[in-house]
């Protein structure tokens, strides 16, 4: 919420580049990087964590490496001289970041009752985005409004802006323990690491080899290759947006990423209640149409008003999506290959996370309009919702995620 959307990306588009639109074309080409590399290195870790058994081992190492990247961009100073190294920072950390994040998803069967799967999801993903509200919200008051500034902080070397990611690398640290020290976990293979890779990669052979058995996995994959990728780069892309357009300072930048989460966070907790009685297949479609619904007016609209109200309701749909996915993957991975599964979910949600803002640079560059670079991402999102819509036959797919719930094992209810 902080340095990949609302703070952080404005400062280092608008105060370290040339100007916004090329400051978006070299923020959309990093972003590209990053999702080419969690492509590439999601599945084969994910196959690895399941040979050797080191999940929670793997993410707490990349934990922590995203959180030391954070940390780094404190030292990015307004000036184009940073703007390399403020790249490469958020490359790092946002890599580490999706890397982590493959490992967390793959423990949700472990923390909740097959029945409230969906619920658990939701409902973590909303404390997600209320936490992120929270720690804007601190920013907002820290660091960013008082005046003078805090601290002995100097406003002309952006200072404010930049201790923001001091105060998401500690925030990130504290709120992570306690997953890494009660995460339930599996005792190490006794694999050496050479063994447990060639075992990994064996097996995620396998499993990519077995989705034309599985059409519901392998649908999901492929839809999710789309509108993940489109949702992803309209969150990354949204308050750069706001801020060219409508020249939105950080005072008001940080208002409008509060107001954004706390939203969202409504939403996902309101789709927690129906998730498990509707499906989550029926939750991301109907979602992703809200969102690409009012997305076209958002960006044709040159009225502030008028793009606050719209992005509104779209924040209240955006979570719906991305928690229902973890979901849907959590009701139908084999035990066994949870990690490996939840490794080609973000794969599926990262193999075109380059496509994305790599269209978006292009499409900006080419028309020189925020606007229509942005407008890339709704049809992401179009062709993904109609992927997943297709195969779904009237309340199959639901009762397919249910019958997976019923036949897992038994678990006490909390």
């Amino acid at each position: 919420a902080v340095v990949s959307t609302f703070v952080i990306a404005p400062y280092v588009t608008q105060s370290l580049a040339p100007d916004p639109v090329s400051g978006q074309v070299q923020w959309g080409w990093m972003q590209a990087l990053v999702g080419l590399g969690v492509a590439l290195l999601a599945p084969i870790l994910g196959a690895l964590a399941d040979a050797n058994g080191r999940q929670r081992g793997m993410l707490a190492a990349f934990t922590l490496l995203s959180v030391v990247a954070t940390a780094a961009l404190w030292r990015a100073e307004p000036d184009h001289s940073w703007l390399l190294y403020a790249l490469a920072c958020v490359a790092v950390a946002s890599l580490s970041f999706e890397i982590a994040t493959s490992f967390y998803n793959a423990a949700l069967p472990d923390v909740a009752a097959p029945d409230r799967l969906g619920r658990a999801s939701a409902f973590a993903w909303g404390l997600g985005y209320l936490g992120g509200l929270a720690c804007l919200g601190l920013a907002l008051a820290l660091l960013v409004m008082p005046e003078p500034a805090p601290f002995g902080l100097d406003r002309d070397a952006a200072e404010p802006v930049r201790a923001t990611a001091l105060l998401v690398a500690a925030w990130m640290l504290a709120f992570a323990l306690p997953a890494l020290v009660l995460l339930p976990g599996r005792p190490p293979s006794g694999l050496t690491w050479r063994a447990a890779t060639a075992r990994g990669l064996g097996r995620l052979n396998e499993v990519v080899q077995s989705l034309p058995a599985r059409p519901d996995v392998g649908r999901l994959l492929l839809a999710r290759l789309f509108y993940t990728d489109g949702l992803n780069t309209f969150s990354i892309f949204a308050a750069i947006y706001a801020a060219g357009v409508f020249g939105m300072e950080f005072e008001r930048m940080l208002l409008f990423g509060i107001v954004m989460n706390g939203s969202a966070g409504l939403g996902c907790f309101a789709v927690g209640l129906v998730e498990d009685r509707i499906g989550a297949r029926r939750v991301i479609v109907l979602a992703l149409a809200g969102i690409v619904t009012l997305g076209i007016p958002l960006l044709a609209t040159g009225q502030e008003a008028w793009f606050w109200a719209l992005a509104v309701v779209i924040a209240f749909l955006f979570g719906a999506p991305q928690s229902a996915s973890r979901t849907l993957m959590a009701h139908v991975a084999p035990p066994g290959d949870r990690a490996a599964c939840f490794g080609l979910l973000a794969l599926s949600g990262r193999a075109t996370g380059f496509i994305g803002p790599a269209m978006v640079a292009t499409v900006t560059m080419a028309t020189e309009s925020q606007s229509l670079g942005i407008a890339t991402t709704l049809v992401f999102m179009a062709v993904g919702g109609l992927i997943l819509a297709c195969g779904a036959q009237g309340g199959a797919g639901r009762l397919r995620e249910h019958a997976g719930a019923r036949s897992g094992p038994a678990r006490p209810k909390a």
